[in-house]
């Protein structure tokens, strides 16, 4: 037999030297991953923008309907319709943003805070919150019932509606207790926790949940913004002054004195609120009388006009002139 023979591929005499592969660059690992870092970034931005928007959008939709039928009602109080005091969807829209915009500052605040205080307390615990709310995340029969229980919440603005137009003093205030929460819940637990947890099994459905949801929450502020738009009327149709919800809603309270087209003072130059004016005439509430008419503009002339209520004697009501008469 032959002898077992080996090849070297170097000289006897030289040194034996280990083969390794040669080592990647450096610079062309930053290089790879960067990309890849950048795309995980703007993924998780237009993820976050798209979760954040499938709640707000329905919620603004579902809450400019609802002060549309608030401003009907308000106006209502005066026996007049937002049409005749010259309000189209177009400025009701430009003063409704006054509205929808302080409510997405003031979200906005109250989210920031509940996240730097879910942060503050994942920190605190050294993310046993985290990992909690991971685990409940990952079990869509506690997601379901959690929304279901939120859905059911939000009937609360429009019981709080219900009730206070059943009311026979219509002046008098509404509360809400506990009862009502807890019995508005249980109604959205028995009525949505099913459905939404169907939706969960898709994604498509786990979209669709969140318009729900949105769509619910902006019926329930929006009735609650309603009723208490109603309230402010009657204090204006009562006392003649306005409260902070009517001017951050835009309803004008625009005083004035009037005189007729020879410059004679009309009504013994008594100020009287002008609620608008629609093919040439004024929708104007006589606060002394408590009485609503409409003047044509042509043959009337505003003087003195002011965006506040004038002055009064302490305790001064609408109607004095007329209770007196």
């Amino acid at each position: 037999m032959l002898p077992f023979m080996t090849f070297q591929s170097y000289a006897p005499d030289s040194p034996s030297r280990e083969i390794s592969e040669p080592p990647a660059p450096a610079a062309a690992q930053p290089q790879e991953q960067r990309p890849h870092q950048e795309d995980d970034d703007k993924s998780g931005v237009l993820d976050l923008l798209e979760k954040v928007g499938s709640i707000l959008v329905p919620l603004g939709v579902t809450l400019y309907a609802l002060l549309y039928m608030g401003y009907q009602g308000m106006y209502a109080v005066f026996g007049i319709t937002p049409e005749q005091a010259g309000i189209d969807q177009s400025v009701l829209l430009g003063r409704l943003l006054g509205t929808i915009l302080p409510l997405l500052i003031l979200g906005a605040i109250v989210v920031g805070i509940l996240i730097s205080m879910g942060w503050l307390l994942n920190l605190i615990t050294r993310g046993w919150v985290g990992r909690a709310a991971q685990r409940i995340r990952e079990r869509p029969w506690i997601v379901a019932a959690v929304a279901a229980a939120w859905a059911g919440a939000s009937y609360l603005g429009w019981m709080y509606f219900v009730t206070a137009l059943d009311a026979a003093d219509p002046t008098a205030r509404v509360t809400v207790e506990a009862s009502d929460v807890l019995v508005a819940a249980g109604l959205g637990m028995l009525a949505y926790v099913v459905p939404f947890r169907l939706l969960r099994r898709r994604s498509i459905g786990r979209a669709g949940l969140k318009v729900l949801v949105g769509a619910l929450t902006g019926i329930g502020l929006g009735y609650i913004l309603m009723i208490q738009m109603i309230y402010g009327a009657i204090a204006v149709l009562e006392k003649g002054e306005s409260t902070a919800l009517l001017d951050a809603v835009g309803f004008q309270t625009q005083w004035a004195k009037l005189q007729d087209s020879s410059g004679k003072p009309l009504y013994d130059s008594r100020w009287m609120m002008v609620l608008g004016e629609h093919e040439g005439g004024y929708a104007i509430y006589d606060c002394d009388k408590g009485q609503t008419f409409r003047k044509f503009s042509e043959s009337t002339i505003l003087t003195e006009v002011q965006m506040w209520a004038p002055d009064r004697e302490t305790g001064f009501t609408c109607g004095g002139l007329a209770e007196s008469g």
